[in-house]
């Protein structure tokens, strides 16, 4: 297109220089024939759905967003069905859909890999529960010692080692409290389990490229499951290899595919969208909305 229209949503939290950044993203967009670039800054009150809304009512050809895994999601739910595509400059701590779409950390690589990149359809999910709203992630959703992980990391930390506060937090909370759940994929019958933690994904990949999620891809128009269940601490050792390595049978790890996927716990448990802290409760419900989104990723 010879004239087009983008807009930016950024977390000035997450840039040491908000200033700069602007300039740095204006430059490349006008660089590539951006005839109007509107900005926008999120805020603690609204985490990036008005300046979506907005974004979209606008008539905006693109969309980048600069921030956490929080920020991303919001912004990606807003647009999901809207046709409009997303590109996702990696600001955060976790920056998992970007690690997942094979988009650098790096600002400046990451910029070139996005506006010079294609469009791609995946997969968002629609998630409802007790006290949450009807929402949307694109990452992954979790209760149990996954979201324990993600609140006990301190924010300091955080800001000093970058992801590597999830190891901190993973190792304190290793021996955190088994939950009951019940199951039910699909139209399978339930299934009943002792769990640590309960994760389900769009995507599959963690940090430091562990796969939690070996099988799921972004848009391959299912969501997967994964129970983790060591009994005592001495059975984590064989659990992690289960992780890494893929043929490895771990009893105390199980994984399940389908397109509906309900979990509901015996008692009130902690639980994380994209690595955002919600409400705790009993309940998570996860629809897969197949290729509801159009993300911009590197071409090669």
């Amino acid at each position: 297109m010879s004239s087009w229209h983008a807009a930016v949503i950024v977390n000035p939290i997450k840039q040491a220089d908000v200033e700069q950044f602007r300039r740095t993203v204006g430059d490349a967009l006008t660089a590539r024939g951006a005839g109007a670039v509107s900005w926008f800054e999120t805020t603690a009150e609204d985490a990036g759905v008005t300046m979506a809304q907005e974004a979209i009512a606008a008539g905006v050809d693109l969309v980048v967003v600069a921030g956490g895994d929080g920020t991303v999601r919001v912004v990606c739910a807003e647009l999901a069905g809207t046709g409009i595509a997303v590109a996702v400059l990696p600001a955060g701590t976790g920056n998992l859909l970007a690690r997942n779409l094979g988009i650098s950390l790096d600002l400046d690589t990451a910029l070139a890999e996005v506006l010079d990149g294609t469009d791609r359809r995946i997969d968002s999910v629609r998630i409802s529960g007790d006290n949450l709203p009807d929402d949307r992630f694109v990452v992954m959703a979790g209760l149990g010692l996954d979201a324990a992980i993600i609140d006990d990391a301190p924010d300091d930390l955080k800001k000093r080692v970058g992801w590597a506060a999830y190891v901190w937090s993973t190792v304190k909370n290793l021996n955190h409290p088994v939950v009951r759940v019940e199951l039910t994929v699909d139209d399978r019958p339930p299934i009943r389990r002792r769990a640590r933690t309960v994760v389900i994904g769009n995507v599959g990949t963690l940090q430091a490229n562990i796969p939690l999620l070996p099988d799921a891809t972004a848009d391959d128009g299912v969501i997967d499951l994964v129970v983790l269940a060591p009994r005592r601490i001495s059975h984590w050792p064989r659990l992690v290899l289960g992780l890494v390595i893929k043929p490895w049978r771990e009893r105390h790890l199980e994984r399940f595919t389908g397109h509906r996927i309900q979990v509901t716990t015996d008692r009130v448990a902690r639980r994380q969208l994209d690595g955002d802290m919600i409400d705790p409760g009993r309940t998570l419900t996860a629809e897969v909305d197949p290729s509801s989104l159009v993300v911009r990723v590197p071409t090669t």
